[in-house]
């Protein structure tokens, strides 16, 4: 994993507090380094975002939340993120430093791995996504060289919060490092939830199991495109014998609608469990050839990276036991002359005296003494009383010694036999004893390996009948069985999913084997929302454990707006919980702009107006109008804007310009016949002769007679 590529921050510290040891690995987004963490002293993984990512102000914002987000997730199978910074060089994030190899180095060493190699990489990946989408975390860059293997065995996923952070920013670059596993939701541009996440396990799957991505070109756009439009091939495809359920599992993964997968990390690790339960050894196994060149695990590895590492140390075979009871609680008993003259004459002997200092516990024989004598009285003491109480001479130290042996002799010397008094009856109860505990132990040999204690593997009985099931376990000494009903989204109704405990496992013929039958999935009923407004559309869904899918709206003479008009699927169909439903809602009557009708005949207007769906209206009076022939529109109400379908105009027809009588001004003078020409309703051109020095009206056309009121009078003055 390490990049020995020359590099100028390797030795230098970065905010005082990492030392960069070695660079590891470069990318389009950021730097690794090994470093260690001054403070605490440990080994951790630096990555250095890029400059152009660092300057982003925008950018460095989102990721100290998405940081801060991925931070509080903690799982085994997630590699945890310690700390974040921004400082006047380095913009960088800190996490934990995993010491091994990529899924991606796998791979490729490897090539197509076993369906058994397969779900042990993927089952820990998706564990710690499950987590992840739990915590409402989404990570959109799932791929394998986001995937960690510590030599230890240990499976990480990595880099939450820094690929979320790059997919919200305006750097698009990003996309073309990971257009293999996008999923077609983040191609088009539409954002991204758990789903996604689904999808890429999918495309990461089917290359453990071909070795290989399942869209290849030479430029990311036709692999993005084939993301997009084309069906993700079976695995089988290529590796021929492949069972199976694994390429139902990589459809079910990687399906074009996100609303077809699994709806996050915890509902598919279900899944993913359960198909490897339900598996044949010989399944799991399909395609082993040699071993993986890279070890899944080591043994007792130790790492050697530095003094802050921490070394994995075999345990140490000793083996347990017991030791001796210390015959003193001193070697050297300090206070050994102190009590050697308290103990016991009769201790005082070499070989009493080893039997004593060894631990062994001696009986005693205790002296008597006659009623009313002292403790001087005793043996061995300077007065003895002989027969009648007359004082004996006093015996030697030697003659005491001797006689405390001889009474100690007589004290454990038997006076009276305790043993059997019937021989052969003891003999013949235990003969029954040794009689009765080899039938046990016979009986206990068959009842273990040929009768109802014996071993055996429970057999397949998955996608069988219950009574076919019930028949193969029987027919292998598997008499104490039971049924119980579950839900399945794979396994028709009737037919049994897998037994507990499973297949290939050894019990006991005695043990209860409980068979699993399908019922099918869960399924929810549609209901009528047509003619619901939309809220009380939403609460019926959300009851029936259904949501709302796409909301569209459209014109509807007869519907208000915001009621329901379709729905898609329609009501009565079933489906599984939280499947969307898509709504069509109304807008209400479609608006019509009302058409300009004035100075249009009458005819033509209330044609204009009934072509877009109004109703003409014709006012009872007509008006005069100067300008409007008579039999046209004057005016209409309204004359713009806009009505729905029939929507009423009022138009009002000219009958024309008044007819006005014209006076006879002739010797007036010109302003007097302007102004009353003018009062009349005529328009008025004069016409001067002879510079119209009098300014007396001669000559006026017309004369007389009546004149359309607005029309022109020539007026002739001199």
């Amino acid at each position: 994993m390490h990049d020995d590529s020359p590099d100028p921050l390797v030795g230098s510290t970065v905010d005082e507090r990492y030392l960069v040891l070695s660079k590891v690995a470069h990318g389009g987004m950021s730097t690794v380094y090994l470093a260690k963490d001054l403070r605490l002293n440990r080994n951790i993984a630096l990555k250095i975002l890029h400059p152009h990512l660092a300057t982003d102000n925008a950018f460095i914002a989102r990721l100290s939340r998405e940081a801060q987000s991925a931070a509080s997730l903690s799982h085994p199978h997630v590699v945890q993120i310690h700390d974040h910074g921004v400082g006047p060089q380095h913009a960088y994030l800190v996490f934990e430093f995993i010491d091994g190899y990529t899924l991606r180095d796998v791979i490729e060493k490897n090539g197509a791995l076993t369906p058994r190699l397969a779900l042990n990489f993927l089952d820990p990946v998706v564990e710690g996504l499950a987590a992840a989408h739990n915590a409402g975390l989404v990570h959109r860059d799932v791929k394998p060289e986001n995937v960690l293997i510590s030599r230890q065995g240990w499976v990480k996923i990595g880099d939450f919060g820094l690929s979320r952070a790059v997919t919200n920013s305006t750097n698009t670059g990003a996309l073309f490092g990971t257009v293999g596993y996008i999923a077609p939701e983040l191609a088009r541009g539409e954002g991204g939830d758990a789903r996604s996440d689904i999808y890429s396990a999918g495309v990461m799957l089917y290359e453990l199991l071909t070795g290989h991505q399942p869209f290849r070109a030479t430029i990311p756009v036709a692999v993005v495109m084939s993301h997009l439009q084309e069906q993700m091939p079976a695995p089988s495809e290529d590796v021929p014998g492949l069972p199976p359920v694994m390429d139902e599992l990589v459809r079910y993964m990687t399906e074009k609608d996100p609303d077809h997968r699994p709806a996050n990390g915890g509902a598919l690790l279900e899944d993913l469990r359960h198909i490897r339960a339900t598996l044949s050894p010989a399944e799991l196994d399909f395609g082993t050839g040699t071993a993986p060149s890279i070890p899944l695990f080591a043994e007792h590895p130790t790492i050697a990276l530095g003094q802050a590492n921490t070394t994995v140390l075999a345990v140490p075979n000793f083996p347990t036991s017991e030791l001796p009871r210390s015959p003193r609680l001193y070697v050297e008993d300090p206070h050994a002359e102190q009590y050697a003259a308290t103990r016991p004459e009769h201790l005082q002997d070499q070989h009493l005296q080893d039997q004593y200092d060894a631990g062994h516990s001696l009986t005693a024989a205790i002296p008597t003494f006659a009623p009313g004598l002292g403790a001087s009285s005793a043996p061995g003491s300077d007065e003895t009383l002989q027969g009648g109480g007359t004082p004996s001479a006093p015996l030697s130290k030697r003659q005491a010694s001797a006689a405390a042996k001889a009474k100690t002799k007589a004290a454990a010397t038997p006076q009276k036999n305790l043993g059997p008094k019937h021989p052969l009856r003891r003999s013949l109860l235990w003969i029954m004893l040794v009689l009765v505990l080899i039938v046990l132990t016979a009986g206990a040999g068959w009842f273990l390996a040929m009768g109802p204690g014996a071993l055996a593997t429970i057999p397949e009985v998955g996608n069988k009948s219950v009574e076919q099931a019930l028949t193969v376990l029987h027919g292998e000494g598997f008499e104490t069985t039971s049924t119980t009903d579950v839900h399945d989204e794979k396994v028709a109704a009737g037919f049994v999913i897998a037994t507990d405990p499973g297949a290939g496992s050894s019990q006991r013929k005695f043990s209860h084997v409980t068979v699993q039958v399908s019922i099918g999935p869960v399924l929810y009923v549609v209901p009528k929302l047509t003619g619901q407004p939309k809220d009380s559309a939403a609460k019926s869904l959300a009851d029936a454990k259904l949501s709302m899918g796409t909301l569209t709206e459209e014109f509807n003479e007869n519907v208000a707006a915001g009621v329901v008009l379709k729905q898609d699927p329609g009501a009565g169909k079933e489906f599984r919980a939280n499947t969307k439903v898509n709504l069509v809602l109304s807008k209400g009557p479609k608006p019509i702009p009302v058409p300009t009708v004035v100075n249009k005949s009458q005819g033509d207007a209330v044609t204009a107006l009934s072509a877009v769906g109004l109703v003409a209206v014709i006012a009872p009076e007509q008006v005069f109008s100067r300008t409007v022939p008579a039999g046209s529109v004057v005016t209409a109400s309204p004359d713009s804007g806009t009505l729905t379908a029939g929507g009423k105009v009022t138009l009002t027809i000219s009958k024309g310009p008044r007819m006005i009588q014209v006076p006879n001004l002739v010797g007036k003078q010109v302003d007097v016949a302007t102004k009353e020409l003018k009062d009349l309703g005529f328009e008025v051109n004069v016409e001067n002769f002879l510079g119209g020095f009098f300014g007396t009206v001669r000559i006026q056309t017309p004369e007389g007679g009546l004149a359309p009121e607005g029309s022109t009078i020539v007026l002739k003055v001199v």
